[in-house]
């Protein structure tokens, strides 16, 4: 398999910042991460292995200009991905939100990306325990479990860097083809 693609979607930064950490600890199993208003849906398929971020704004919703983001971000992009082949891909979501001041949408985000790529018959790997978070209801729950990491820069900041480091290992057998 060739290289990780790396895509996100920020408004404040911290998805961003946890898109870049998580390169770095990958190294030159991955491409630089890129921001989704700068991608296009072709940049995504030309990987057999993906990670996407984002981060949930306002009522549990992607970010985008309706949410209230900066700039265009998931909200417009994520239409172009509706009806694309992703059979053969390996996709690992991570989110960040708020359990705290959002805890009733907590990550809600991670699911709309989620069901997307499902649909599009993409493999869905990283699938990480709810415990040690405190929330009361998440759309990203499938199963039990999120869809994906869920960070959250808010409350758990000191918790990041482990909490990727135990995804990145549960992760790297199947985005690498190992």
């Amino acid at each position: 398999m060739g290289k990780i693609g790396i895509f996100f979607g920020s408004d404040t930064g911290n998805t961003r910042k946890a898109a870049k950490k998580i390169h770095k600890k990958l190294g030159d199993a991955a491409d630089a991460p890129v921001n989704v208003n700068k991608a296009s849906a072709d940049d995504l398929l030309k990987y057999d292995a993906l990670i996407l971020g984002t981060p949930t704004l306002g009522d549990g919703e992607l970010p985008g200009l309706t949410a209230g983001a900066q700039a265009e971000s998931w909200e417009e992009f994520l239409p172009q991905l509706q009806g694309k082949d992703f059979s053969g891909k390996t996709v690992a979501l991570f989110g960040l939100g708020d359990q705290e001041g959002y805890g009733h949408e907590f990550v809600d985000a991670l699911f709309f990306i989620y069901d997307v790529l499902v649909e599009g018959g993409a493999t869905i790997v990283g699938a990480w325990p709810t415990d040690g978070y405190s929330f009361s209801a998440s759309k990203a729950v499938v199963d039990d479990q999120f869809v994906g990491l869920a960070l959250d820069e808010d409350n758990q900041s000191d918790q990041s860097d482990e909490r990727i480091d135990a995804w990145l290992e549960l992760i790297k057998p199947a985005l690498l083809g190992e």
